[in-house]
């Protein structure tokens, strides 16, 4: 809206979710858990959200986002896994192959707005959406093969925001280009990369807690974290918070 600030368009939000007292639908989003290895210490990418915003203001958080559908088309180096792709169609809300590339390049994106972090490999990059044009400007091609899809989580109702978020993780070593200036975006205060136990006592939401432990879980069993591992999915059923597999 013209002449608004984002703040006013949270506010706003948050006013008319209140009023309308009905649950929002979970829009699609997706998030990316950035490792990187350090002796025997396993680090995380984190960054604190703007104290303004309505959705988790303050909190440290991964970089991610809602997803576009316009996403699925953008060209890649490399597809999605077949197995990774396999568990994102699991569960409710069964994604399509469109659906789902979708939803993994959206974790790319956001990461790379977000964090000034691209993934993918080396070569010539073209497209005409606006989002990816700094992909095309420094020759990185966004590949998906890096991606392992380690968590999903959706809002509970009456929140001022819902999403259907689903987790991703890849490794530092998966970044083709590190922006020294970081995002474009103003989403994130700060960026710190932290040791997995030391993520897990900053000031985190509950979920992301959850996420952190699973994904920890996960490491110790297969330090490579190779394609086709359990996801845990945790949402609200009849009043309960439960935790399934995919």
């Amino acid at each position: 809206m013209e002449g608004m600030t984002k703040a006013d368009v949270d506010k706003l939000d948050k006013g008319l979710a209140v009023r309308s007292g009905r649950a929002l639908r979970p829009r699609d989003a997706a998030t990316l858990i950035l490792l990187d290895r350090r002796g025997k210490d396993v680090l995380v990418l984190m960054g604190r959200r703007h104290a303004g915003h309505a959705f988790m203001p303050g909190k440290f958080v991964f970089p991610g986002g809602r997803t576009d559908p316009a996403d699925s088309r953008v060209p890649v180096a490399a597809p999605l896994g077949g197995e990774e792709e396999g568990k994102l169609a699991a569960g409710p809300g069964r994604a399509s192959a469109a659906r789902a590339r979708a939803i993994a390049l959206s974790a790319i994106r956001e990461t790379y707005e977000e964090a000034g972090l691209l993934i993918g490999r080396k070569g010539t990059f073209s497209t005409a959406k606006r989002d990816w044009q700094g992909f095309a400007e420094h020759g990185v091609i966004p590949s998906l093969d890096a991606l392992r899809f380690v968590a999903r989580a959706i809002t509970p109702p009456n929140r001022v925001r819902r999403f259907d978020t689903r987790f991703f993780s890849a490794w530092r070593h998966d970044v083709a280009v590190e922006l020294p200036g970081g995002g474009r975006t103003n989403e994130l205060e700060e960026l710190v990369w932290l040791p997995l136990a030391d993520a897990r006592k900053a000031d985190i939401p509950d979920i992301t807690g959850m996420v952190l432990e699973e994904l920890e879980s996960r490491l110790a069993e297969d330090p490579l974290l190779r394609p086709g591992g359990a996801v845990p999915f945790f949402r609200l059923v009849r009043n309960r918070f439960v935790r399934e597999v995919l």
